[in-house]
């Protein structure tokens, strides 16, 4: 029997997944990839996402979220670890450059698992840099 992160899938299937889902920062991502820089893609692919926000495109904002945590829920560790990392943690960023009815229409579709995890890492990040 295969173990589970054998049949998890690996940065370069994820990469593959997020060029053909990120069809106008594909060049980007090829680019990344040919460095082996997966957190450069998800990095790259946060950024597309404060472009959407910006132009209050919560549909495809929503729908780059749900794709993200496909890949989440699928990948292997190393893509689990960057996505938690990477995407997840910028909802704090998204958060303070969005207002508030903008930030609870992308809260309230984003996926239970990823507002446990954003709320994991806003509470630690609270204790660890609580101001005296």
């Amino acid at each position: 029997m295969i173990n589970e992160e054998a049949k998890a899938i690996n940065e370069n299937v994820a990469t593959e997944h997020l060029k053909i889902f990120y069809p106008s920062i594909q060049s980007e991502i090829a680019q990344l990839s040919a460095q082996n820089n997966f957190a450069g893609i998800i990095q790259s692919t946060v950024n597309h996402l404060k472009v959407l926000l910006q132009e209050s495109k919560i549909n495809l904002v929503n729908r780059n979220i749900k794709m993200m945590d496909w890949l989440y829920k699928n990948g292997n560790f190393t893509v689990k670890n960057m996505i938690e990392n990477i995407f997840i943690r910028s909802f704090g960023s998204f958060r303070k450059h969005t207002d508030d009815h903008l930030w609870n229409l992308v809260y309230q579709y984003m996926p239970i698992d990823f507002q446990q995890i954003y709320l994991s890492q806003t509470r630690l990040d609270e204790i660890m840099f609580k101001k005296d």
